[in-house]
């Protein structure tokens, strides 16, 4: 493992860390409201996240076998989905936590700053490239399904017509910026050798996300929301990992693009589920109480396991 990419990944960790402490007292100290929040996420979504999307898509490899990568994410998402329906079941929630519990359950963390990290500290440079395509399916499955469930379910009210609302709106900017990419790579089109600011692009683009993460999180008996974590966990590390195990039984794939399935299989809940809570008023302080539990349990008793399994 490169010294470098231990650096990018240790300073990735301090911007997930340093953010959620100063959200968190920001919420405290009443330093911003609520509304500033969105404001913040909303324009990261029109500037920030429109160019590493563009950009990180148009130059993966698209083709072959390799696209059933990012269509095992899809069905590992559709598992986690089913299983917090069940669980919605044995602890039924008013419809905006509904919405949020079940986004949680769905959306997992199965980018650079955890899942495809993991890749690459288990399987070397071969299993970081394959978790890239492996995550290529995310901002399309976003933007397309989990964006426009979150906005009827957030009780938005809106005077427009159904395409204005869904489709024409900036928070679908980087579902633009895939089907760009996609466009461009259907065209023959190289990416330019430019020295794009990825890297940087990234770390703003985190530091905003995690700022809203600890903003709305709760540290206290009613915010750690115990009940609905453990069902979560169930769902996370046990449903979501016996259906890619199916899943890695059928698929024509090489062992380790096998193995990245299997691995990002076990990925906690993501922000993007938090994100999507604030933009479109669902229940943010059941979001942020998800994700920081959910993600403790995985670093405390996942992450072991996986690195003896693998």
């Amino acid at each position: 493992m490169s010294d470098k990419l231990i650096i990018k990944y240790v300073l990735f960790q301090v911007l997930i860390v340093a953010p959620l402490v100063m959200g968190a007292i920001s919420r405290k100290r009443q330093l911003c409201r609520p509304v500033a929040t969105r404001r913040l996420v909303n324009l990261n979504l029109m500037l920030i996240e429109p160019l590493i999307v563009l950009w990180s898509i148009w130059g993966l490899d698209l083709s072959g076998r390799m696209l059933l990568l990012p269509l095992a994410g899809v069905a590992l998402v559709v598992a986690g989905g089913v299983g917090g329906l069940a669980a919605l079941r044995l602890r039924p929630q008013a419809p905006a936590s509904h919405a949020t519990f079940l986004i949680s359950a769905a959306l997992a963390n199965h980018g650079f700053t955890l899942g495809g990290f993991i890749c690459y500290m288990l399987l070397g440079e071969a299993g970081l490239g394959r978790a890239f395509i492996f995550i290529a399916y995310f901002m399309l499955f976003l933007m397309s399904v989990i964006f426009p469930y979150a906005r009827r379910m957030g009780l938005q009210k809106s005077t427009e017509g159904w395409l204005k609302t869904y489709v024409i709106t900036p928070q679908n900017l980087p579902l633009a910026a895939v089907l760009a990419a996609i466009a461009l790579q259907i065209a023959g089109i190289q990416r330019p050798a430019w020295p794009m600011p990825v890297d940087l692009l990234l770390l703003v683009s985190i530091t905003i996300y995690y700022f809203t993460v600890g903003f709305n999180f709760e540290l206290s008996q009613r915010g750690l929301f115990l009940t609905e974590n453990c069902l979560l966990a169930v769902i996370k590390f046990m449903l979501v990992p016996a259906a890619a195990f199916i899943l890695t039984r059928i698929l024509p794939l090489d062992p380790v693009s096998l193995k990245v399935i299997q691995i990002e299989a076990f990925m906690p809940a993501a922000t993007y589920s938090v994100v999507t809570s604030v933009i479109f008023n669902l229940d943010a302080r059941l979001a942020s109480g998800l994700f920081v539990l959910n993600t403790a349990a995985f670093l405390v008793l996942v992450l072991p396991l996986l690195v003896f399994v693998f």
